[in-house]
């Protein structure tokens, strides 16, 4: 990739930007997007983008935005409760629909909740950019993008689209899982996205009756990948009823029940990302004391 980017050589380092970065790939008025990402589909990556932005916006006090780019399967609609289609400002932009203090879009505000996206690549990457940069998000702090799972032409598109900050990479501990997790890493790695580290979800559950755990995905399967990689371990996620229940009924744990084991979770996780996008922008910058967000 050529033009004013000058790479560190270890895989997924920190990009360092010429004059800011390449204005063309910065969204207007957006500090920061970050990718929650996995290298495949059912490790719950669209429940975490979900709940990290609630705590975002909740625990850290930030203002914060979550697309939804999986324009095949999108989830948001359903897990943030939204039943209605964006308004278009007089620059002809769309105008996220903001719950529980998250401003949302998604391409599943625009078509029917039960119809089939049968569409070709092209098709595909032309929707993504209009949801990429045909959106008004106004002032945020972060954005959060909910990429499709896999490594193709989607995740590619969006790397080239936006500026991203980093990316979360999300996995549960089975071995299947962190090894389809090690191939996201290296796609980001090859067009120069940092990791901001592993979360791993589903790590454990415990019983609702004598509080044993049962590790039926594996035992800290993340972890140790992350530290083979030497990358940040983010957080874990425990296997609980209460967050199934929390995306299907439209109301985010985080927001139902901000003091449960599970929410404080997701606040320890969400401030994690916050203390590595600031520790990356210092490095950037060569700064040692200054502090981005309040």
């Amino acid at each position: 990739m050529k033009g004013p980017l000058r790479f560190f050589t270890r895989l997924g380092g920190i990009r360092s930007y010429a004059g800011m970065g390449n204005k063309e790939l910065k969204l207007d008025g957006v500090k920061d997007v970050i990718a929650v990402a996995s290298g495949k589909g059912g490790v719950g990556k669209s429940t975490t983008a979900v709940n990290l932005a609630v705590a975002l916006t909740n625990k850290c006090q930030l203002k914060v935005g979550l697309l939804d780019a999986d324009v095949y399967g999108p989830s948001l609609p359903i897990m943030m409760k939204i039943d209605k289609k964006p308004e278009i400002n007089e620059d002809m932009k769309m105008i996220p629909i903001e719950n529980y203090g998250v401003k949302c879009m998604s391409i599943g505000f625009l078509v029917d909740k039960d119809a089939a996206v049968v569409w070709r690549g092209p098709m595909v990457m032309s929707a993504l950019k209009k949801l990429l940069k045909g959106v008004c998000w106004g002032d945020l702090d972060i954005l959060v993008v909910d990429m499709p799972p896999g490594t193709g032409d989607a995740q590619i598109t969006i790397t080239q689209e936006l500026q991203l900050s980093g990316a979360l990479i999300v996995s549960t501990p089975q071995d299947v899982a962190l090894m389809d997790a090690r191939k996201g890493i290296k796609m980001f790695s090859k067009v120069e996205v940092p990791i901001l580290g592993l979360l791993e979800n589903m790590s454990c559950f415990k019983c609702p009756h004598c509080g044993e755990p049962t590790f039926i995905f594996g035992k800290g399967g993340a972890r140790k990948t992350a530290a083979e990689m030497g990358y940040n371990f983010v957080g874990e996620i425990p296997l609980e009823v209460e967050i199934r229940n929390g995306c299907d009924e439209g109301v985010p744990i985080v927001a139902s029940d901000p003091d449960s084991v599970v929410a404080r979770a997701y606040g320890e996780a969400a401030q994690n990302i916050v203390e590595r996008l600031e520790e990356m922008s210092q490095q950037l910058n060569g700064e040692t004391g200054s502090v981005r967000f309040s």
